[in-house]
């Protein structure tokens, strides 16, 4: 295949982008600081915080974790909170000092909690105060000295009294005393560059225990520069509203909500619960976002709710899909209510995260992820490692200098995680077209092998998504004596709706090959999903 077929299809974007032009996260930081200061960063809960409040607030934390906590450059920080504003508070503050922010998941069980904790080797904690509980039972398991407890309101102005669960763990301080502590102090400069780590961005752990992404300040700096290089028309400096639904601790919202759209001096919206679908229709009808992102299941779900035909979308110039497929159906029904499709991308942690995205330019929805973004090389790799022909599938392979460094301590699985030559093994399989769009087909672990055949799910709830009365689908292979494997569907019914599995099975043998047509039909309430809104199919393998 060509190398860089894309290109051609570039325009005005430019092939390469400059990741060297901030020495540090803290210095693009900085500079959207001094530029944007008393304009507003982040509304939550009814409250807005400033630039210079951010920046402030920051700075009094980093010297608290520097002269308290002691902190230094390098040392590992937890940090286990949802979208409120003492998230992007202790980031800067973490990353000011040169130390490695640890993202973690506010909803995982201790035992999840524990083993995170155990393979970055924490020893510093800043914890939302609902899941203090759940890190007081495996606490004396893990290097955890430090624990500062975080009530939802903190940095917003509103005064609170520290949080209540709190008291749990002895020696435990709330994140406003620590505040109030640090403004008192003064911060010693770390230096900092490019190649210093910034993030340990664990994966999901579909294949074992999860791993940590080992992120550079070089990493992030890149992929926001390849991000505003294909979405410069959405990014105007100091005009954008941005709502941020999908949680922060994710690499999608930390890079492109969070980082991204500061650095242009955006409003930020945060969504503390992405499941509260009441609240996240409330937001989005006080914010009249200019920029939307999230996943297919989270568009589906909010067309579905009663209040979504109250929100004024009038201002909405660009809505972004990650994470899973978007389906076209999804992307019509939301281009029919809100003026603008859905723009999708791909990426992964390990990429910080984005490989390929929908320039803003596009007009229409293709069902394409769009094209790799500048300084990034990608080919299609088949089993033996040859590059397949074009229009042939093969395992998405990424190089540019938004791949991480490699899985935090994990050198036998950086050994199959790399080609030999240094591209990163995504696992996803995909095609590119004539214009260097790239087209996911599915996971390579997701592939159905059918008689023989290779069936990629993301196709077959494409179909069956857009039969009248589903809401959304779900496709498995399970074993079969005869064909090897067969196809399952799991699929949501919308309320009172009378579809049958002889209707849906029709609507698919209409559009699919006859091994493609799902053998099973099973109808549920819900399916199961991760925080972030991916399906999990593996957990619909386990049923089946």
């Amino acid at each position: 295949m060509n190398q860089r077929l894309w290109l051609s299809s570039y325009g005005a974007i430019p092939a390469e982008i400059d990741s060297h032009r901030y020495a540090c996260v803290p210095q693009l930081l900085d500079e959207a600081v001094q530029r944007y200061g008393d304009r507003t960063a982040f509304h939550s809960f009814g409250k807005s915080i400033s630039f210079n409040d951010v920046d402030r607030l920051s700075s009094h934390l980093a010297a608290y974790l520097q002269n308290v906590a002691h902190v230094k450059k390098g040392d590992r920080v937890a940090v286990m909170l949802p979208n409120i504003p003492a998230f992007p508070v202790a980031f800067m503050a973490i990353t000011r000092i040169g130390a490695i922010q640890v993202n973690v998941n506010p909803l995982y069980t201790s035992r999840e909690l524990e083993h995170q904790i155990n393979d970055s080797g924490a020893d510093v904690i800043v914890i939302i105060d609902s899941a203090i509980p759940r890190l007081a039972e495996v606490i004396e398991n893990t290097c955890i000295h430090v624990v500062l407890g975080v009530c939802l309101k903190d940095c917003t102005g509103v005064h609170l009294s520290e949080p209540e669960r709190v008291g749990i763990l002895s020696g435990a301080v709330a994140l406003a005393e620590a505040i109030k502590q640090g403004s008192g102090m003064s911060i010693a400069p770390v230096p900092l560059d490019g190649e210093d780590l910034m993030i340990l961005q664990y994966t999901g752990g579909t294949t074992g225990p999860s791993k940590g992404a080992a992120l550079s300040h070089r990493n992030l700096i890149a992929n926001i520069e390849q991000f505003r290089a294909f979405m410069h028309g959405a990014m105007r400096p100091g005009q954008e509203v941005v709502a941020t639904v999908i949680p922060m601790y994710h690499i999608f919202a930390l890079m492109v909500n969070f980082l991204s759209y500061f650095s242009v001096g955006a409003e930020n919206w945060l969504v503390t619960d992405a499941r509260d679908l009441d609240c996240v229709v409330d937001t989005l009808k006080e914010a009249r976002p200019t920029v939307l992102t999230g996943v297919n299941t989270l568009y589906t779900a909010l067309m579905n709710h009663p209040g979504f035909a109250e929100v004024d979308w009038s201002s909405l110039r660009m809505t972004v899909g990650g994470g899973a497929a978007v389906l076209r159906s999804t992307s019509d029904r939301w281009k029919a209510a809100t003026g603008c499709f859905i723009l999708e991308g791909y990426g992964l942690s390990e990429t910080s995260p984005v490989i390929t995205v929908n320039p803003f330019s596009t007009l229409e929805f293709s069902g394409a992820t769009g094209m790799p973004v500048p300084s990034t090389e990608v080919k299609l790799l088949d089993a033996q490692d040859l590059e397949v022909s074009l229009g042939e599938a093969g395992e998405v392979c990424v190089k540019g200098p938004q791949v991480m460094r490699g899985y935090w301590q994990k050198p036998k699985e950086n050994a199959l995680a790399f080609t030999p030559d240094g591209y990163f093994r995504t696992g996803d399989m995909g095609v590119f077209d004539e214009r260097g769009f790239l087209r996911i087909v599915d996971r390579k672990k997701d592939m159905v092998l059918v008689s023989g055949f290779n069936v990629y799910p993301n196709e077959i709830e494409a179909v069956a998504s857009a039969c009248p009365g589903v809401v959304e689908c779900a496709c498995v292979g399970v074993p079969d004596d005869r064909t090897g494997e067969a196809l399952m569907l799991y699929a949501v019914r919308q309320t009172e709706s009378q579809l049958s599995m002889h209707d849906l099975v029709a609507h698919c043998r209409k559009q699919l090959a006859p091994y493609k047509v799902p053998k099973q039909v099973v109808f549920v309430e819900v399916l199961p999903k991760s925080t972030v809104g991916k399906i999990l199919r593996r957990e619909l393998r386990q049923s089946a």
